[in-house]
């Protein structure tokens, strides 16, 4: 796409045969390595201008799947923070390579060190701040996406309660 180079008739009537079917000003240009520009300038020459409704829709659709795919990545990451909080509750694995032989041992513990559940429960406070902050990009579906925050918020607080039961239990 050199600037200042004249497009011959056949690149013209080819612009010209692609919008006639309906193709997007993007496209032919990219069909015809030319510039939007010159795209436009062609048929508007012709007398042909583009349909702005066309790129609307395609806006508005483009704006509906993204805020499709943002409740998706804020669910994935609210069940993966509660995933994750989960496993403060199960037994965990220590391991370490010693000595000059660098022999391996293990130990199972009944349930992580306090500073790995503390860890576990940042995590998932990490994880569910930044679903909060990717719903919260979308005006659409407010309803739904509040409904979703209630709804982690209350398993969070399930979590928490369940975690200072078992603290108590174990002291």
């Amino acid at each position: 796409m050199s600037r200042g180079v004249p497009v011959n008739a056949e690149t013209r009537a080819e612009a010209l045969r692609l919008f006639d079917e309906g193709i997007a000003r993007n496209e032919i240009a990219r069909r015809l390595g030319i510039s939007t520009g010159v795209v436009s300038r062609i048929c508007k020459a012709a007398g042909r201008l583009f349909d702005r409704a066309q790129t609307e829709n395609a806006t508005a659709a483009r704006s509906i799947d993204l805020a499709a795919m943002r409740l998706e990545l804020a669910q994935e990451m609210a069940a993966t923070g509660l995933e994750l909080l989960k496993t403060r509750h199960s037994p965990y694995l220590v391991y370490s390579f010693g000595g000059k032989e660098n022999i391996y041992a293990e130990h199972t513990l009944p349930t992580p060190p306090v500073e790995t559940v503390r860890s576990i429960v940042v995590t998932a406070g990490i994880a569910f701040d930044k679903a909060t902050k990717v719903l919260e990009k979308s005006t659409e579906g407010v309803a739904g996406a509040r409904s979703l925050l209630h709804s982690l918020a209350d398993g969070f607080a399930v979590a928490a309660a369940q975690y200072e039961a078992t603290a108590t239990d174990d002291e």
